[in-house]
C-alpha cells in the first residue's frame, strides 16, 4: 500500500518565536516615534518658527558658514584617514593571529565606552602645547591642539569603531576559496584585492566610513576641549548651536541643528543609494 504524505497548504504560515506581529510592529514603531521621530520633529518646529529670511539670516551667516566648513572639512579628513586605518586594523585582527590580537581588538571598542569628554580631555593633555607629543612637535611649528589637526583627531578617535566593527564581520564571513582561485589562476596579491576582496567588503565600508563621517559631524565633547573654540577658526557647528542655546536663542539654535540634520540625512540617502547600485552591480540588473 503506498504511503501517502499530506502536504500543508500554500497558505500555512510559519509559527514565530514572538507571536503577534501587530503588537511587536506596534511597540516598535511606538518607541521610535518617541525615541526619534518626536525631537526631530520639536526641532523642525522650532525652526519653523522662524520666517525664511530669519532662517536664512542664521544659517548663512559668516560665523555660521565658517563653522561649516571647519566641521565638514575635518569630518572628511577623519573619514578619509579612518577608512584606510579601519580597513587595515579589521583585516590584521580577522586574518593574522598574535599575541596580543585579542587586546587590541577589545582596544577598538574604547571610543564607545569612554565618554567624549575624557577622550577630549585626554587627547588635549596629550597633544597641547605641554603635553606629552605636544611639547616636542609645537617647537618644530606644528601646532595640533587648538587648532584643525586636533580637531581632526578627537573626530578619527571617536568614530574609528564604525568602520572596523562594519567591516570586520564580513572579512570573517568570506570563504578563502575565492582568493587562493584567483591566487591559483594567476594573480597578484593587489589584483585579488581589488577584484574579489574589495568589491565584497565595499557595502560595509561605505557603510562604515558614511557612519563615521555623522559620527564625526556631531561630535561635540571630544573637539571642544582640543579645539580651542575660536569664532570664524576652529569652532564646529555644535558649539555654535550650544552657544545660542545658552543665549536663549532657542530658534537660532534649532535652524543651525537643522543643518546639521539635513547633513545627516542627505548621508543616509547617499549611502543607501551607493549600496542599492552596488547590489544591483553585483546581481547584473
Amino acid at each position: 500500500m503506498a504511503v501517502t504524505t499530506a502536504t500543508p497548504p500554500r497558505h500555512h504560515r510559519r509559527r514565530r518565536v514572538i507571536p503577534g506581529f501587530g503588537l511587536t510592529l506596534g511597540i516598535t514603531l511606538a518607541y521610535l516615534a518617541i525615541i526619534v521621530l518626536a525631537p526631530v520633529l520639536a526641532l523642525a518646529l522650532k525652526a519653523a518658527s522662524l520666517t525664511a529670511a530669519e532662517y536664512w539670516a542664521v544659517v548663512s551667516s559668516p560665523r555660521a558658514v565658517a563653522t561649516y566648513k571647519i566641521t565638514v572639512g575635518s569630518a572628511l579628513i577623519a573619514t578619509l584617514v579612518n577608512a584606510v586605518i579601519g580597513l587595515l586594523l579589521a583585516w590584521v585582527l580577522v586574518n593574522y593571529d598574535f599575541p596580543g590580537r585579542r587586546f587590541l581588538d577589545a582596544l577598538v571598542d574604547l571610543p564607545f565606552a569612554l565618554p567624549t569628554a575624557v577622550a577630549g580631555i585626554s587627547l588635549t593633555a596629550l597633544l597641547g602645547p605641554n603635553g606629552w607629543i605636544g611639547q616636542w612637535v609645537e617647537p618644530l611649528g606644528w601646532k595640533i591642539a587648538y587648532a584643525q589637526p586636533g580637531i581632526v583627531i578627537a573626530m578619527a578617535f571617536t568614530s574609528l569603531p564604525f568602520v572596523v566593527r562594519t567591516i570586520q564581520p564580513v572579512l570573517e564571513e568570506m570563504e578563502p576559496e575565492a582568493e587562493e582561485a584567483g591566487l591559483m589562476l594567476g594573480a597578484s596579491d593587489g589584483q585579488v584585492f581589488r577584484r574579489v576582496i574589495f568589491p565584497t567588503i565595499l557595502p560595509a565600508f561605505i557603510a562604515g566610513s558614511a557612519l563615521a563621517f555623522a559620527r564625526s559631524l556631531g561630535e561635540f565633547g571630544a573637539v571642544i576641549f582640543i579645539a580651542g573654540n575660536l569664532p570664524m577658526e576652529t569652532e564646529i557647528t555644535a558649539l555654535l548651536t550650544v552657544i545660542r542655546l545658552e543665549e536663549f536663542e532657542y530658534p537660532a539654535a534649532a535652524a543651525l541643528a537643522s543643518v546639521m540634520l539635513l547633513a545627516a540625512f542627505v548621508m543616509l540617502f547617499v549611502t543607501n543609494a551607493i549600496q542599492l547600485w552596488h547590489l544591483k552591480y553585483v546581481r547584473g540588473d
